[in-house]
């Protein structure tokens, strides 16, 4: 079985594409391009599975037309419309992954920072604003961290943990 903790959010499955089975998947994720046997996982009634890619294609810089296995038809694909889509961290190298992972697969991480020590949980991802906010709780208060990668300095998938380096004062206002 396949557990949250084993994959990452690379986007989300827009709307068939044709009548053939093909999904538009958008993405900012290049994760399909380097793998030989590609797959993805969807949450199916409440439960993680496994999704074979028969054939991919680039429709835009943020769309890719994704032909799934045993999936034949508009019909097969609608039940795909909205899902998000997730792929499996062991098949990808630690230091591409930043680059490819969504912000909202870092909710549940902790947060340290190299000066002040541990911060908190990521709780939430706020992208209302032109500038993405990671919600840390910190000593039941909510701390707003930036969600730039410049900040964070490392990102330990197995432990979900990010160490950052936050600027003088941001943890003061």
């Amino acid at each position: 079985m396949i557990r949250e903790e084993e994959v990452f959010k690379i986007g989300q499955f827009a709307k068939p594409h044709g009548i053939k089975g093909e999904l538009s998947l958008v993405t900012n994720s290049d994760v399909l391009e380097d793998a030989e046997d590609p797959y993805i996982v969807c949450e199916m009634d409440g439960i993680l599975v496994p999704f074979f890619v028969e054939d991919f294609r680039y429709k835009t810089d943020t769309v890719v037309l994704v032909k799934l296995e045993d999936v034949n038809s508009e019909e097969d694909a609608r039940m795909f419309v909205g899902k998000e889509v997730f792929y499996p961290l062991d098949a990808v190298d630690e230091e591409d992954l930043v680059g490819d992972m969504t912000w909202d697969s870092f909710i549940g991480y902790t947060v340290t920072d190299v000066q002040k020590g541990y911060l908190g949980e990521i709780t939430d991802v706020d992208e209302t604003t032109i500038n993405v906010l990671l919600r840390v709780d910190h000593k039941g208060e909510e701390l707003l961290i930036p969600a730039v990668e410049e900040l964070i300095t490392e990102a330990d998938h197995e432990a979900r943990s990010l160490t950052v380096s936050l600027p003088e004062g941001l943890i003061d206002l």
